[in-house]
């Protein structure tokens, strides 16, 4: 099969946005349009992918480093046959080219599939919608055969042609070489003055070729996003879908209008998610894992029977099983709890090991450290990790109890066994077993008398 290149159009300004932000950088599920284009292409099999750019091109550019793309400039935003042209160039004579949309991020590669597999030399392929309201977007025109013979833009559509629902979403397979030929004949003789790629339909026909029509799953999926309200819409058809998905795998969602993902969201079986929960990039559940509401966790792993309380944000970590977040922790990156571990309320955790069974109940910052096996870390004990240049580790042993309102002067070790007194600053490593107390005595004054008001 001839190689597949994917050209990606994404040099439109995009006025109606009303934004220094080039068009295709806004985002849908936590990421720009652009790239949930790019993923598809990849998905695909791409063997090169072309990127038409224009308004923004730095910003475009600089937002892809990690996605390999070959950019072009088109100077002049002269229509889309225009934009596709400045890539001819690059395209081998044998290449398959799929033309995409930098602002259409939610087609899927099973829609475009049949385009791009079924595509020779003698066919065209389209993708087309039938929409209640076609207003705006190019009409279909078919022969009394039901073959497609040409595309009609709006605003040059006769009041016949602007009564047909089937539109042009834009997207289309064709080889290379046809591109080469047609692309140059285009002409900006219409009401746009534009040279547009839709034009090259009619060209198809007249030198025979078929054009193969499919249409998506949905309309969502080709809807093109040209203002806020319709980046929103998109949004919202975006996390229905994943909740919808989210169901059929096994998770009972307290509103599935109330649940944003944005990234990769696996889960086992029995998973319950509250109201307004937010996931961020790669996150996998394990099966009866609960999550409270207004948790937002970020590229985290969430072990079996896991219970995630209110407001909790959690961030490249992993939560062992059965153990017990929140409510209103915070879990920082490099933060790995074993099984059978608490984290409470108010407790802030960073590059932090927690060992099974160990409890940091409320009101704490851990970081930097490693807790072995049952350590109790009292309500507001703090590692002291930091001397304002470099970090420094704590690590306490298994069984350690460290008494409330302690703090731990980094780098320090408490062996297995011993015991923080209430109150105490510890600077110096503690053995095993051993009771460490560093706090000024108590001293009380007999017959004190009270201040009074004035």
């Amino acid at each position: 099969m001839s190689p597949l290149h994917v050209v990606i159009l994404a040099a439109g300004q995009g006025s109606r946005m009303k934004s220094s932000l080039p068009k295709v950088l806004h985002k849908v599920a936590g990421r720009p349009m652009l790239h949930h284009v790019i993923d598809t292409a990849q998905t695909l099999g791409a063997e090169k992918i072309h990127g038409v750019i224009g308004h923004g091109a730095d910003q475009v550019k600089a937002s892809t480093t990690a996605h390999s793309v070959s950019w072009v400039m088109q100077e002049q935003q002269l229509g889309t046959g225009h934009a596709v042209a400045q890539t001819l160039a690059d395209l081998p004579d044998d290449a398959r080219v799929l033309v995409l949309y930098g602002d259409v991020p939610l087609t899927t590669a099973h829609t475009l599939q049949g385009l791009v597999e079924d595509l020779d030399e003698k066919t065209l392929g389209l993708l087309t919608v039938t929409l209640d309201n076609p207003q705006g977007y190019g009409r279909i025109l078919r022969n009394p055969a039901g073959q497609v013979t040409a595309i009609v833009e709006q605003k040059d559509a006769s009041a016949e042609q602007l009564a047909i629902k089937e539109v042009n979403t834009g997207i289309l397979a064709v080889s290379a070489r046809h591109l080469k030929t047609w692309l140059p004949q285009l002409s900006s003789s219409n009401a746009q003055g534009e040279y547009y790629l839709t034009d090259i339909i009619a060209m198809a026909v007249q030198a025979g070729m078929a054009v193969n029509v499919a249409q998506p799953g949905n309309p969502f999926e080709v809807q093109g996003v040209n203002n806020r309200l319709q980046l929103a819409e998109l949004e919202r058809w975006y996390q229905s879908r994943e909740a919808d998905r989210l169901m059929t795998e096994g998770a009972t969602l307290a509103d599935p209008a109330r649940i944003d993902v944005r990234g990769e969201l696996t889960i086992g079986n029995d998973v319950l998610i509250d109201v307004n929960v937010v996931f961020i990039g790669k996150v996998t559940l394990g099966s009866h894992v609960s999550i409270g509401p207004g948790c937002v966790i970020t590229d985290a792993s969430i072990a079996d029977g896991a219970q995630i309380h209110a407001h909790s944000i959690i961030e490249q970590t992993s939560v062992g099983p059965n153990a017990q977040v929140g409510p209103f922790a915070r879990l920082r990156p490099g933060t790995q709890l074993a099984a059978n571990t608490k984290v409470g309320n108010f407790v802030e955790t960073k590059k932090t090991i927690v060992g099974e069974g160990s409890k940091i109940n409320h009101l704490s910052y851990v970081g930097d450290a490693t807790l072995g096996a049952n350590v109790n870390i009292g309500a507001g004990t703090i590692t002291c990790n930091y001397d304002g240049v470099n970090k420094y580790q704590t690590v306490l042993g298994d069984g350690v109890f460290v008494g409330s309102n302690s703090s731990l002067v980094a780098p320090i070790t408490v062996a297995a066994g011993a015991t923080i007194g209430a109150g105490s600053t510890i600077t110096k490593n503690v053995s095993e077993h051993e009771l460490a107390v560093a706090r000024g005595r108590q001293r009380n004054v007999a017959g004190w008398p009270k201040p009074e008001k004035h």
